[in-house]
Order: C-alpha cells, then sequence, then structure tokens
C-alpha cells in the first residue's frame, strides 16, 4: 500500500549529474521506494519532471529520453490523478495555508487518496498540514529505515 507521494525533486535529482550527492540519495529513495511498494507519484509530478528536465538540467534529457522516463514511471509507480477535487483541495490549500499553488496540488492529492507522507525538499521538514506530512529525503537528519525503506 503506498504511503509516501514522491515530489518532482525527487525525481529530478535522479537525473541531475551537477547534484551527485543529491543524485544518489534520489536514486536511493526511489530504488527503495519501488522495491517496498511504499511509493506513489502524481500526475502532476511526471509533469512537472518532464518540464524540468528537459529544460532546467544543466545536461538536460531529450524530449525522447524524458518520454522513456516518464513511460518507466508510469509502468512501474501507481499514478494519482489530478481531479477537480484535488484542485478545488488545492485552492483550499492556498487559501487555508499560504502554500503555493503546485505544492498544495501535491498536499491535496496525498490527503485525498489518503497518503500520510510527501518527500519533497520544497516544504518546512517535518511540517504537517492536516496530518499530512513532509520530509525531505536530502536532509542531513534524514534516515531512510524510519520510513520503511
Amino acid at each position: 500500500m503506498a504511503e509516501i507521494l514522491v515530489d518532482s525533486n525527487v525525481l529530478v535529482y535522479a537525473h541531475d549529474i551537477s547534484e551527485p550527492e543529491k543524485q544518489l540519495r534520489a536514486l536511493e529513495v526511489l530504488d527503495r521506494l519501488v522495491e517496498t511498494d511504499l511509493g506513489v507519484l502524481s500526475a502532476q509530478t511526471l509533469a512537472e519532471f518532464c518540464a524540468v528536465v528537459m529544460r532546467k538540467l544543466p545536461s538536460p534529457l531529450s524530449a525522447e529520453q524524458a518520454y522513456t522516463q516518464i513511460e518507466h514511471f508510469c509502468r512501474v509507480w501507481p499514478i494519482l490523478n489530478v481531479t477537480p477535487q484535488v484542485v478545488l483541495e488545492a485552492v483550499r490549500g492556498v487559501r487555508d495555508y499560504q502554500l503555493s499553488f503546485w505544492d498544495a496540488q501535491l498536499w491535496a492529492a496525498a490527503r485525498l487518496n489518503n497518503i500520510p507522507t510527501v518527500f519533497s525538499e520544497d516544504f518546512n521538514p517535518g511540517a504537517v498540514i492536516e496530518g499530512g506530512r513532509f520530509v525531505n529525503p536530502f536532509a542531513e537528519d534524514f534516515r531512510a529505515e524510519e520510513w520503511g525503506l
């Protein structure tokens, strides 16, 4: 059962050769999430990943490489859809918790799909919003075994 929603920054670091330490950590975390069946992605995560790896990396992926990687993610990972309910809940997250819209939409997808944890570098480490916990897998104090990895 999926318990951890992975943000796009974790996927991006797995492909970012300019950040070797973060790349290694991202690859380890992603591999363990797949092995343990604890991880899930969202359609938003896939879209953000594609936008970043094709344009913002020092060594960007080609469209063909990005397509192949996203195709792989779709075969290996459960993918959450972005529904009208997720968008509405995201707007509530912006209104009530002053999240950016894209962070709020990630939070909303996790919340509405009963995923208790989001792995992301973008939130305050250890933050909890309505029971949803945010964990930075790149933090020095991150311990994979604490998350069943």
